[in-house]
């Protein structure tokens, strides 16, 4: 524990997090000033949690915070569902 950086699904949350701000950077996507907000908070919340939870003294404490990460991990998953329903940007494979 203590060493979050190193962790791949860390790293992996980092890159979608910078993917979730090139997306929302989009024109049609910028000016849905809600959704952008909340798709941007959810996918800062994974990396967020994943960091805090390997930081934790406890297994305890370190799987409430991962379980945190995987709840806003599905939110960003049912908000890029979303924004591609409404014509946001074209599809692309949201089942992994």
């Amino acid at each position: 524990m203590g060493n979050f950086k190193s962790l791949r699904v860390w790293n992996d949350a980092m890159d979608l997090t910078e993917n979730i701000y090139r997306m929302t950077q989009e024109p049609s996507f910028s000016r849905d000033f809600a959704l952008k907000d909340q798709i941007r908070r959810a996918a800062v919340s994974i990396a967020s949690n994943i960091a805090e939870g390997d930081e934790r003294g406890t297994n305890r404490e370190s799987v409430h915070f991962f379980n945190i990460a995987k709840g806003s991990a599905a939110e960003v998953i049912t908000q890029l569902n979303i924004a591609h329903r409404i014509g946001y940007f074209m599809p692309i494979c949201l089942d992994k």
